[in-house]
């Protein structure tokens, strides 16, 4: 009795393969990539397209985004091209911030955590206790 085919790997985990560095994934999940790959070549250009714009941003080569830009608009997906025009709208910012080292991750933090303390004392307590729970470290 032959054996059975292997599982189709879920979306998530194809998707989660392709966001990961290729060194990064075991034996067993980059071979399952590659035949994916191989039996989608559409899927093989985004992924290319994608790792060249994480190696852009963990790099900051902010100088490269108007040549990655051209390219992935040249594949024709709209779902890349949607992202540039997205890209677009804004590319001085997104240049910025994929050049300079300054970043405004830790001021969203504290703005997401003071949201979040807003809508969970949302009609419970006074504005007294609100702000003690956001002056005070948890």
């Amino acid at each position: 009795m032959p054996a059975p085919p292997p599982a189709v790997p879920k979306t998530r985990a194809v998707t989660r393969w392709i966001m990961t560095r290729p060194a990064g994934l075991s034996p067993a999940d980059q071979s399952q990539l590659k035949a994916i790959l191989q039996a989608c070549p559409e899927l093989a250009a985004v992924t290319t397209h994608v790792r060249a714009f994480a190696a852009m941003m963990t790099g900051r080569r902010g100088r490269d985004l108007q040549s990655w830009m051209a390219a992935a608009t040249a594949t024709g997906d709209p779902a890349l091209r949607s992202f540039v025009t997205g890209l677009r709208s804004d590319q001085d910012a997104v240049t910025a911030g994929l050049t300079l080292p300054w970043s405004s991750g830790a001021v969203e933090g504290h703005v997401n955590r003071i949201k979040m303390l807003k809508r969970q004392m949302y009609g419970r307590a006074s504005p007294d206790l609100l702000r003690r729970r956001v002056l005070l470290p948890d």
